[in-house]
């Protein structure tokens, strides 16, 4: 995981120097172990390397391929034994991902984009066409984020640098605020401003120079899941053995590290067992990994009330399978420690560090610190996370729906009723419910069909007006399963690989916590597999995992096979603690209002409503604050014009980002 800054004067004129120190000096926490620069012709590069594995500490970037071209590349190439062997020339085993990827280049142009399995994001300028390629591997794990006006186009793994040193205030993108307020993420191709473009997972981008001097952009999707692939074995074992070779794979792929490698391990099944496989592929293989370590988080607030949250006694069954003990982190005590009613409202973006995004920059949580000692301590740079599981292995709770819109597809009516008797007696409904539920998921949903309590469109306190423009983003993107296509079963699968790709392109590096995340259950050949069996493999009447579990025996413990998950919401308890900041706090300037998000007398209101605990939709509200207090923070750092003196027809201006001419497919924790 690497950082690099690129910018392309049209008309050749090179960046300043001081320009380039600036940048280089914001880049310097996230890419300590190397600073290096390419300048010529106007296009000038800042490459920062933050260096996890042998192959990478040889590395000089950019890259100067044998016609020419510049190449910039942050990542992990996966197949790069394959690629050495299809183009043995100049490459030999010890050769690095970025002189691989140069050479595929060489030999097949942008058509090697999708022979390039891993995590990464590229930049590639072409000197013979003079064009800039900017890309991103298929879910969008490496962030490259750009912007162009007439005379250039900067681009950047990190917002920062664009935001910072754009010259100029900007617009912020509506779209994004509603997503982010929904709390299901904005989509992956956008940034909170307008201008500033983010790459979209699975695809280039082509920026040229025309005749009349103006730049052309396109963007092109490069590869995706093919749906009519089809895996179908005789017996379940096959399935079975399928799944464990492929999820080996995907472990193995992660562990290539010169460093020992730090696994979260929550207790649950998706990051138990990434550990578990780790170890048996560790004990059969030779890794590049000299240690795989774990860290695991675990709360005992709420045994009085729940006690199977608490996830430690599962991730120590995990530990004395292993034999070994990893750091553990009471939350709970911390939580008590850092208790939300003692901190003033804005505390979250005091840092004088830019907060591009709504995450906060100054979070003084005992968690975080405690997190980044532990990695310091013991030299880990590389994070394997189970973000991705339930999505991919059906975690989730178990529903017939998806099957049963198969089986009407594909006309196996008889199958059909026998699945519906079987899922009527586990879920206690009746056939005909199940059957109506799986044909209503066919028909065109209004955008304001029935809201939930927890839906962010009735908290009353947001403008109707910014509802009614943003009703896709407030719903979370959601999707409506097409009769006539790919089954419903593959639709549903890319629509949770979306809501993963959003979740991905909302993380945020973090100076203070600097480590390359990687995440198993989002690699390409495992979903293609997982996406290509039958969905009665992957979810049994009744059971979620099903597949993996059968899988995974005498892998992982018994004990993690067989818990049964309950339902339980501790935001409840923390919320109906929480003490909520007054006018006093908050102050008589709504930022907000004047951005056209919120109405202040509502919004006002909504917080006497939370601190008398009388219902309000809270996870909106929280979220509304901390929307307010990022607000302020940009104003102060000159992001957006500061209007705390206008008058009330003064506003800041917001504009819903525009897509490109191409388009494309419009969570969570380790568990």
């Amino acid at each position: 995981m690497s950082v690099q800054f690129g910018t392309w004067n049209f008309e050749g004129q090179a960046a300043t120097r001081d320009y380039i120190d600036e940048v280089s000096t914001m880049l310097a926490p996230y890419g300590p172990d190397s600073n290096e620069l390419y300048s010529h012709d106007g296009l000038t590069i800042v490459y920062r390397a933050f260096h996890t594995t042998k192959e990478s500490r040889r590395e000089t970037q950019p890259h100067i391929a044998a016609s020419g071209a510049v190449v910039t590349w942050d990542g992990r190439l996966d197949n790069r034994g394959d690629l050495i062997s299809q183009v043995p020339d100049p490459l030999t085993i010890n050769s690095t991902d970025v002189e691989v990827v140069a050479a595929a280049y060489e030999k097949w142009g942008t058509n090697c984009l999708p022979r390039l399995i891993g995590d990464w994001a590229l930049s590639i300028w072409d000197p013979i066409n003079r064009c800039l390629i900017l890309a991103q591997d298929f879910v969008g794990t490496r962030h490259l984020y750009y912007s162009f006006n007439n005379n250039q186009v900067n681009w950047c793994t990190i917002l920062d640098p664009l935001v910072r040193f754009a010259g100029r205030t900007f617009e912020l993108c509506e779209e994004y605020i509603a997503g982010w307020l929904a709390n299901e993420y904005p989509a992956a191709h956008i940034t909170p401003y307008v201008g500033i473009h983010a790459v979209p997972p699975s695809s280039a981008v082509l920026l040229s120079l025309r005749r009349d001097h103006r730049i052309n952009s396109a963007v092109r999707k490069f590869w995706d899941f093919n749906p009519s692939r089809r895996i179908h074995y005789s017996a379940s074992a096959e399935y079975e053995d399928h799944f464990r070779t492929v999820f080996a794979q995907a472990v193995r792929r992660r562990l290539r590290s010169d460093r020992p490698i730090l696994a979260e391990l929550s207790g649950g099944m998706d990051s138990s067992s990434i550990v578990c496989m780790a170890d048996t592929v560790m004990a059969s293989s030779a890794v590049e990994t000299p240690r795989l370590d774990t860290i695991s988080y675990y709360d005992d607030s709420y045994d009085s009330i729940e006690p199977d949250w608490n996830e430690q006694p599962y991730f120590r069954k995990v530990e004395q399978k292993r034999g070994a003990t990893g750091c553990h982190i009471n939350i709970g005590e911390l939580r008590q420690r850092n208790l939300f009613d003692q901190r003033p409202f804005g505390f979250e973006f005091d840092g004088e560090r830019l907060a591009a995004t709504p995450i906060p920059n100054s979070d003084p949580s005992e968690l975080r610190e405690v997190y980044a000692s532990y990695m310091r301590l013991h030299g880990h740079r590389v994070l394997l996370s189970g973000i991705g599981g339930d999505e991919a292995t059906g975690g989730c709770v178990p529903t017939p729906t998806p099957e049963l819109q198969d089986f009407i597809i594909r006309g196996q009516f008889c199958a059909l009723r026998h699945r519906m008797k079987a899922w009527a007696v586990k879920m206690k409904r009746s056939q005909m419910a199940l059957l109506w539920a799986a044909i209503h998921g066919f028909c065109r949903r209004s955008l304001t069909d029935t809201r939930t309590p927890k839906d962010p469109r009735c908290a009353f306190w947001l403008l109707p007006s910014f509802v009614r423009r943003n009703q896709v983003a407030l719903r979370g993107y959601p999707s409506r399963v097409r009769p006539f296509g790919p089954l419903p079963s593959f639709q549903h699968n890319i629509a949770t690989l979306d809501l993963l790709r959003r979740t991905v392109a909302a993380f945020i590096l973090l100076p203070n916590m600097l480590c390359e995340a990687r995440f198993p259950y989002m690699d390409r050949d495992l979903l293609e597999y997982l996406y290509a069996v039958p969905r009665e493999q992957i979810v049994g009447v009744g059971k979620r995992r099903y597949l993996m579990k059968r899988a995974l025996v005498g892998i992982v413990p018994n004990e993690l096979l067989s818990r049964r998950r309950k339902r339980f919401n501790p935001q409840a308890q923390e919320y109906s603690s929480m003490k909520w900041p007054g006018l006093a706090e908050v102050g008589n300037y709504i930022a907000a209002t004047s951005a056209g998000v919120m109405d202040t007398t509502r919004f006002l209101e909504a917080l006497q409503t939370a601190q008398r605990h009388e219902e309000v939709v809270l996870d909106a509200l929280k979220r509304s604050l901390l929307l307010e207090s990022w607000l302020h923070h940009l104003a102060r750092h000159g992001v957006i014009p500061d209007s705390t003196e206008a008058t009330s027809h003064d506003s800041i201006s917001f504009s819903e980002e525009r897509g490109t001419a191409n388009t494309f497919p419009s969570k969570g924790s380790a568990s």
